[in-house]
């Protein structure tokens, strides 16, 4: 695992790495809920590290693909530091077309997701023994079962028994075990359970 993934994970990353090399205290966990209240998405919100495609009607050179920076803006011709993350793909047009229409004359601006990553309370993280370690935009329905088929599934050293989903619940957080082993290797379906936005999966390493 790469030190780049960690530095964009986000603070809160920060906190949970030293759960995962303390073996994040399982055995005290309980088991994770197999259904949960499943977060409905409404139209989808643009996060730093999204690919966008910026199209000006009848302007192709002002036309360009960008990516969100960290802190949530973008620069194409002409617009400079405009604030992309947390707003629609719509409502940054319309930002777009405000801030053209003191060079140009009634511009029309198209604005398309072409990579998605998605505000960090949108995303699941999954760190540790994932044969690829990432962050993912969460999808509605998404169950550990989709989140093991983005990365992967785990390593020949992963102890996906002893996997943790860490969850904010109330203002507070909470430990859930989950297995993942019996899940991808034994095909145990009734180990597969929902997942929610913002949570992080944690494989720690199996101890020989």
């Amino acid at each position: 695992m790469s030190i780049s993934y960690f530095r964009n994970a986000g603070p809160a990353l920060i906190i949970l790495v030293p759960l995962l090399l303390a073996g994040c205290a399982m055995n005290d966990s309980p088991d994770a809920p197999s259904e949960v209240e499943q977060a409905v998405l409404d139209q989808y919100v643009i996060g730093p590290g999204d690919s966008l495609q910026v199209s000006v009607r009848g302007n192709p050179d002002l036309s360009t693909g960008v990516s969100v920076r960290p802190d949530g803006q973008i620069t194409t011709p002409l617009v400079e530091d405009v604030q992309a993350s947390g707003r629609t793909p719509t409502e940054l047009a319309r930002e777009m077309e405000e801030e053209l229409s003191r060079l140009l004359r009634d511009p029309i601006v198209t604005v398309m997701v072409t990579g998605f990553a998605g505000p960090y309370d949108r995303q699941i993280r999954v760190i540790g023994q994932a044969a690829e370690p990432q962050a993912l935009q969460y999808r509605e329905d998404m169950s550990v079962m989709d989140v093991m088929i983005a990365v992967g599934g785990i390593t020949d050293f992963a102890a996906g028994n002893r996997a943790l989903i860490v969850r904010q619940e109330d203002g507070e957080r909470q430990q859930y075990r989950v297995r993942l082993d019996d899940l991808v290797n034994g095909g145990d379906i009734s180990a597969n359970v929902d997942m929610v936005p913002g949570d992080t999966l944690i494989i720690p390493e199996r101890r020989f």
